[in-house]
């Protein structure tokens, strides 16, 4: 009996070209002079951490800002990359720059979803603050009332780890098997499985991601039944 289904964003919820186009090309383009105008404030943090990740202690504000550019350019997951991220896009989302984009059959399934009792949550890279930001901002309406919680990599751990599962499961409360896991990416099913949770493959026309085995695999959510009648 499947209670939850959790979702990724990129592929999966999202356009691939939605996220890496609108949201990295707003923080590509802000991030320099964010960075410069907050460094003894809001990226004070983030200035710090990038310097030990990068250990280049004594880098410049200048030389952090293209640190952290050539991390988003090569789809690096770091922490102060994603909390930067998240801080610069929530600017775009607020003053109209920047807008959730969904697949047209996303926003009538997760509202179906949710009226037939089950609980959405969703597990991305991105942070939670640019999470939350996509759904209440989308370009199809705030869809934010309609999702439980979120889970990215700094409260939950990489998505290609078992650990990271069994961690959401332990927070959310609900048994292993009772969690349905849709994503683009083939070693995120597999790590979901290996922590005992059900995954289905979401494979979209000119998304970057192979379907493979042995997993099932769908195109479109109302292909999804979560708890299929018996027969």
């Amino acid at each position: 009996m499947i209670n939850v289904i959790v979702l990724d964003i990129e592929g999966t919820t999202s356009p691939t070209s939605s996220v890496r186009d609108e949201l990295y090309g707003y923080t590509r383009t802000r991030l320099p002079g964010w960075l410069d105008e907050n460094c003894s404030g809001a990226a004070e943090s983030i200035i710090a951490e990038t310097r030990t990740l990068a250990e280049q202690p004594d880098a410049s504000v200048a030389a952090v800002a293209a640190i952290l550019i050539n991390w988003l350019n090569t789809d690096v997951k770091a922490e102060p990359l994603k909390s930067a991220q998240g801080i610069i896009c929530a600017e775009g989302f607020r003053n109209g720059s920047l807008y959730g984009e969904f697949f047209p059959d996303v926003p009538p399934m997760l509202r179906a979803w949710r009226e037939s009792g089950l609980e959405l949550y969703i597990y991305s890279s991105g942070s939670v603050r640019n999470q939350k930001d996509w759904f209440a901002y989308a370009r199809p309406g705030n869809l934010s009332p309609l999702i439980t919680g979120h889970f990215d990599l700094t409260t939950a751990g990489p998505k290609r780890e078992a650990s990271s599962y069994e961690k959401i499961a332990g927070t959310i409360g609900v048994p292993a098997e009772s969690i349905l896991f849709l994503s683009d990416h083939s070693d995120e099913l597999d790590a979901a499985v290996a922590a005992g949770w059900q995954a289905i493959g979401v494979s979209r026309p000119g998304e970057p991601n192979p379907p493979r085995p042995p997993h099932p695999w769908i195109s479109d959510f109302a292909d999804i039944e979560p708890n299929p009648p018996r027969e």
